[in-house]
């Protein structure tokens, strides 16, 4: 829950930074793309710690780094060292989402993974939500920045009961699992199968799409739609509220229909959400069609994680996390400027089609998978 407080906190500040700093939306868009630049570059060595350390130590690291960066974010009042903290602060990111999926798929059995998931995003919903109605609460008072001191402390807080938790009891089996297998069953440790790396490509194409509609989400609330930006905050704040029930939906679609069916249509449904929004004709009907583009957005997440712990071998995990969260990386950095782009020769509301268009494509290429 508290890793997913500042989750889109940058995200939602875009037209607050654009206003306060004197930005072009292509300048601005850097507090999307700098973060998940860094998030990319610390994919890889974050798989390679939590398949050989303690996952007690690494949970507490991504917390303390969490919170001393959002401190730093508070105290700054210039644009590049705003820049310079969110991007530290999501250095706590892949060092906490590689070590809590991978202990969390070692924890439980392949059958019930997608559950587990399921409650696991519907409490990271629970902190984004947080995040986002304290930063509607900030900018109607004493400025956004009060939202990232107010969780410093509790987060800081949190680390130091989790190094005063016992072992997750996963640690001493992991470690026998790589001295068995350091020269033998090289098959079985082998990442990139191909069916893993379909999925990769289908992930891929659909970040491409997600990730530039989801930055520019309150920027098409506020130009398209003529709403405030406190307003836009909130109405952006129900996404996460409403993931909370997408996300234990997610799990039990997972189990019900299987991991790839349950991908697949929540996908759909997010290409058709995101088709209907420019056509909305009021603020009821806009908020109805995002509360279920929220709703799918975070049903995916279940299905998604679960089809990863199944192409991947166990001892492994954290380096097939790793390539996961790489391969989100690359193209969340990517999108969000190409995404300016479009916007900026065109008009905001035509990013959404673009969207679908890769969503629809990533289903296609989810067929391939057994």
């Amino acid at each position: 829950m508290l890793i997913e407080i500042y989750f889109l906190i940058q995200v939602a500040l875009i037209p607050v930074i654009v206003e306060e700093f004197q930005l072009s939306l292509l300048e601005a868009s850097l507090i999307a793309t700098a973060p998940n630049l860094i998030m990319l570059l610390m994919n890889i060595p974050s798989g390679f710690l939590a398949d050989h350390f303690s996952p007690k130590h690494l949970l507490a690291l991504s917390m303390i780094i969490e919170g001393i960066s959002a401190f730093f974010v508070s105290q700054t009042r210039n644009f590049w060292t705003l820049v310079l903290g969110v991007s530290l602060l999501k250095v706590s990111s892949p060092i906490y989402h590689i070590t809590g999926l991978s202990l969390l798929s070692r924890l439980t059995s392949s059958e019930k993974v997608g559950r587990w998931v399921g409650y696991h995003n519907a409490l990271g919903n629970v902190g984004t939500a947080a995040g986002l109605v304290t930063l509607a609460v900030s900018l109607s008072t004493t400025g956004w920045r009060l939202t990232y001191m107010f969780w410093t402390f509790p987060v800081l807080f949190w680390s130091i009961i989790i190094l005063r938790f016992p072992h997750f009891g996963v640690e001493k089996a992991v470690k026998n699992d790589h001295s068995k297998n350091k020269n033998g069953l090289k098959k079985s440790m082998l990442v990139l199968s191909s069916n893993f790396t379909i999925l990769l490509i289908a992930i891929a194409v659909r970040e491409i799409g997600a990730s530039g509609s989801n930055t520019y989400m309150t920027t098409f609330f506020t130009d398209s739609k003529g709403l405030s930006e406190t307003a836009a905050s909130l109405i952006f704040s129900l996404g996460p509220f409403v993931g909370i029930l997408g996300s234990l939906g997610g799990g039990f679609l997972c189990e019900k229909l299987g991991a790839k069916k349950a991908l697949c249509w929540n996908i759909f449904g997010c290409a058709v959400t995101l088709l209907l929004l420019p056509l909305t004709p009021n603020i009821p009907f806009l908020i109805f069609i995002y509360t279920l583009y929220s709703l799918f957005s975070s049903a995916l997440w279940s299905p998604m994680n679960t089809l990863v712990a199944k192409f991947t071998p166990e001892a492994k995990r954290g380096m097939g996390y790793s390539f996961y969260f790489f391969t989100e990386g690359l193209l969340a950095s990517a999108a969000p400027t190409l995404a300016a782009l479009i916007i900026e020769f065109t008009d905001v509301w035509l990013l959404f089609q673009f969207s679908a268009l890769f969503l629809f494509a990533s289903i296609g290429i989810l067929l391939l998978l057994p």
